[in-house]
């Protein structure tokens, strides 16, 4: 059946399909149809939705539904991302499965509550004191909303992590055709949750290796469970060994990067003989797409890379990718943050950023112009 919807509906529904029976939110633009679909459509399939006194109650109140054995999810936009900042943290530290859609809309502060950016893709990869890895998927459309939601929570269940969905205010409140069967049959199957055999000895965060990621055990359920913010043994010990507290950040690095492959959604499409390779993500790249066929409907050749996973990067698919022009253009809707990401894995190679933060959308023409495509 074909459907009319926003981007930010198709989130609640893949949230919904994935396993979601727990979600706190505060409202703010454009992230607030999120909060109110899912107090409506959470309830009738035994979950909860709460709104939250703020977003730092919200989103602890997600940790905490996590940690229980529920799937959770939260969302906010760029001014409530900062005040998720801490327990992003904590997600991390205590290993928590949690998906975090941030609604990106033009900044800093207030800024354009109504209009869509991208000005949050550094913030979000370096969000947390730390520096530790972070998981972010980046949609296009509003199927992609869908898909890579289910993939979020996949990702989350599956290496015991926050993940981010960086949707922004042009994909989030931009209505489409939406084929819910063929999203259905597009998105990954739903992954249940690992949970400890009743019987083990359980240890919260067991890692013989450093990649390994162990079951977990609900709170309140068979096994005594121990969480905190501070630094602790694979038993949720605090510890001050050195030796330890190094095996378990070179975890919580390694549990992402060694597995980075596993997590790559996206779409390569080279063209023979093309000297220029556009790189783009989110609303970004339904304008590449554009540029991309009106240069070769013109006898003109270029090559785009669409990524839907933006962190970890897939370096592999980039480096290939780069590796066979001279030329990479990366348009942006803000003043230049994932190029260069892109600059450091294209040595010697000519990367024209493509910018613009002021509310509007680069348009496919400007993409061919700045990028020389013809």
């Amino acid at each position: 059946m074909i459907e009319f919807i926003e981007g930010n509906d198709a989130v609640v529904r893949g949230a919904i399909d994935a396993g979601c029976r727990f979600f706190a939110g505060y409202p703010i633009t454009p992230a607030s149809s999120i909060l109110v679909s899912m107090m409506r459509e959470l309830p009738p399939v035994g979950g909860i939705a709460i709104q939250g006194e703020d977003e730092m109650a919200s989103i602890g109140m997600c940790i905490g539904a996590a940690m229980t054995g529920l799937k959770a999810m939260t969302a906010t936009s760029g001014p409530g991302v900062s005040l998720y900042s801490e327990n992003v943290g904590l997600a991390i530290m205590g290993e928590t499965p949690l998906v975090i859609v941030n609604v990106q809309r033009q900044g800093p502060s207030t800024g354009s509550a109504t209009k869509g950016a991208d000005g949050d893709i550094l913030f979000m990869r370096w969000v947390t004191s730390g520096g530790f890895p972070m998981i972010i998927l980046s949609p296009e459309n509003v199927q992609d909303c869908y898909t890579l939601t289910v993939a979020a929570f996949n990702f989350a269940e599956r290496y015991r992590a926050p993940v981010f969905l960086a949707s922004q205010r042009e994909v989030g409140l931009t209505r489409e055709a939406f084929n819910y069967e063929h999203a259905w049959a597009e998105a990954p199957t739903p992954l249940p949750r690992p949970v400890a055999a009743p019987d083990c000895v359980y240890e919260p965060h067991a890692c013989p290796t450093p990649d390994h990621v162990s079951p977990m055990s609900p709170i309140g359920g068979p096994h005594l469970v121990r969480y905190t913010t501070s630094t602790h043994d694979q038993r949720a010990y605090l510890t001050g060994d050195p030796d330890v507290i190094e095996h378990m950040t070179n975890h919580y690095r390694r549990k992402i990067l060694d597995h980075a492959e596993e997590m790559g959604i996206y779409e390569y499409d080279p063209q023979r003989g093309a000297d220029t390779l556009i790189i783009a993500y989110g609303v970004c790249a339904r304008s590449a797409r554009g540029a991309v066929k009106m240069v070769r409907e013109k006898g003109g050749k270029v090559s785009l890379l669409v990524l839907k996973t933006i962190y970890p990067m897939q370096r592999r698919v980039i480096k290939e990718a780069v590796a066979e022009v001279s030329r990479v253009v990366v348009p942006e809707m803000n003043m230049g943050q994932y190029v260069w990401e892109i600059r450091a894995m294209a040595p010697g190679k000519d990367t024209i950023a493509i910018n613009r933060m002021s509310t509007t959308l680069i348009s496919p023409e400007e993409i061919i112009a700045k990028g020389g495509l013809l």
